[in-house]
């Protein structure tokens, strides 16, 4: 089967990269798909100039210190799950260096709590027969058996999507036309996602835990394709890790090791615009008024925004686009622990469906909401002062679409979280809160975000793979994100960093797509 997929390939054009010359790359943004970009150009001989508007690297997965009466607690702003290290391990080796001499690493167990209204819980582990185990003494033997054929089913669509769906660069939709293609829609991957996970799992309570994922990808289970289960794989079967020192800890390690060989950072600097002509950009201009030369530039911005603040353009497939929810972040250091709860808490209402049509379909709040709450300190102490604890709390809302003022609803609406915690058991939550920060949908767009939508353009049919605004513009520019092709997650953006940069490179003949690991 491979060689056919080999003679398949061979008969495909080769994946379009820049024009021209190629010596000196400036990448725009210091997030993780930028920085991604930028370890492997410097890896190849490029230099390499980084362009950050901020003080710290890190993009969506920011930092920020909150200063409370006995010392800091110090809150990521973004991700909080991460997964598929050796992604980011691969970045590292593209610099000669090793991941573990610059980062640490530690597994999450389990890699969820989950709370449901009737007061069961279900830890949930990334080891398939531990799992089935928790599974049969908490819901019964026969839904353990309907999770392990699951698993075999999303096994099967990570190794059928990542090699020839996700882990290379897409120029039409013929690249899509592999013997793998032909084996998802063999196994269902093209139906939709909630009556497939069904097929296998029959608890609610299962059926949430393995398909909220979709979530992530803008959509409700019930609209999304099964193919997207692939998330649920990354997420819950590969297994999830925390970084000591915090999320931040990656892009801050990322960029260390940059810097080391080579790659020269610009902090505190914004790019106004991309200087370019007939489709070829020469450079990139600052707010300052500083030009600086580029043979090729590197979008990391959030694609719409790079589009209509810096190239100055919105092309229709742009335009066209639809967004995924927005959320609410409360990040709280509070002197109150609570012993029950793990590093990662998913909290479910009893309403399941009607919350992606209130968000999705009616652009409402949730009025029965399920709500992530990670509790860092759980794992890493250092983060909060001794004694004390740190919470990110997530509540998904509608993105920037739906008409909602927040600023006059957001105080409103941070009560009414904090109550709605308080009833799902963390008693005293308000009371014990001495430092906060909240960021809105509002504040996610002026954080550069379209429609405040940190998930980015949802993944329908219509915006994934070829079908999502390519990574290539002109003859000398090249995007790299969430925006972009693959799509949204970490270890999607930490792919995009990679394909962006082949865009410049041509294909890297060393690198192994995880799927055939």
């Amino acid at each position: 089967m491979s060689s056919i997929r080999n003679a398949i390939h061979r008969l495909l054009p080769a994946p379009r990269t820049v024009t021209g010359p190629t010596d000196h790359v400036v990448v725009v943004g210091a997030g993780l798909a930028g920085l991604s970009a930028a370890m492997r150009l410097a890896g190849s001989g490029r230099k390499v100039t980084v362009i950050e508007r901020e003080a710290i690297p890190g993009g969506r997965a920011g930092r920020i210190e909150m200063q409370g009466p006995t010392g800091t607690y110090h809150a990521d702003t973004g991700p909080t799950v991460l997964t598929m290290p050796d992604l980011i391990a691969d970045c590292f080796d593209s610099l000669g260096e090793t991941m573990e001499d610059w980062l640490t690493l530690d597994p999450v167990a389990p890699l969820y709590r989950a709370f449901y209204p009737d007061g069961s819980v279900l830890n949930v582990h990334s080891d398939v027969s531990e799992m089935a185990q928790e599974i049969t003494e908490v819901i019964g033997p026969e839904e353990a058996a309907g999770f392990e054929k699951y698993v075999e089913f999303v096994s099967k669509l990570y190794k059928y999507e990542m090699k020839d769906f996700i882990d290379r660069n897409i120029d039409s939709p013929l690249d899509l036309l592999t013997p793998d293609l032909a084996k998802l829609v063999a196994i269902g991957g093209f139906r939709k996602l909630a009556p497939k996970v069904r097929e296998y799992l029959k608890d609610p309570r299962t059926e949430r835990i393995y398909s909220f994922q979709a979530m992530y990808a803008g959509l409700s289970p019930y609209d999304a394709l099964a193919i997207y289960a692939v998330i649920a794989y990354m997420d819950s079967v590969a297994g999830v890790f925390f970084p000591r020192g915090g999320m931040h800890a990656v892009p801050k390690a990322m960029a260390a090791a940059a810097e080391k060989n080579g790659v020269e950072f610009k902090y505190n600097t914004t790019v106004e615009k991309v200087v370019h002509s007939n489709g070829r950009a020469t450079g990139v201009l600052t707010t300052d008024g500083d030009f600086i030369a580029a043979d090729v530039v590197v979008l990391n911005p959030d694609l719409p925004v790079a589009y209509t603040e810096l190239l100055g353009t919105e092309p229709w497939s742009v335009k066209r686009l639809t967004y995924s929810p927005s959320c609410f972040l409360l990040l709280a250091g509070s002197t109150q622990k609570y012993s029950k709860i793990a590093h990662h808490n998913i909290h479910f209402g009893k309403s399941w469906k009607n919350v992606f049509t209130e968000l999705i379909d009616k652009k409402q709040l949730m009025t029965d909401p399920s709500i992530l709450v990670t509790n860092p300190s759980y794992s890493d102490p250092s983060l909060a002062p001794e004694g004390k604890e740190l919470y990110y709390i997530l509540f998904p809302t509608p993105n920037l679409d739906a008409p909602i003022d927040w600023k006059e609803i957001g105080p409103r609406y941070r009560d009414d979280c904090v109550r709605v915690l308080e009833e799902r058991g963390y008693i005293g939550l308000g009371d014990s809160i001495e430092v906060e920060n909240v960021t809105t949908p509002l504040d996610w767009a002026d954080r550069g975000m379209e429609r405040g939508a940190p998930f980015a353009a949802a993944h329908s049919f219509g915006q994934t793979g070829p079908f999502r605004p390519g990574n290539m513009w002109g003859e000398n520019i090249v995007f790299t994100g969430s925006g972009t092709q693959p799509g949204v997650g970490v270890p999607m953006v930490l792919i995009s960093g990679r394909l962006a940069a082949e865009r410049i490179t041509g294909k890297d003949p060393s690198y192994r797509s995880r799927a055939t690991r």
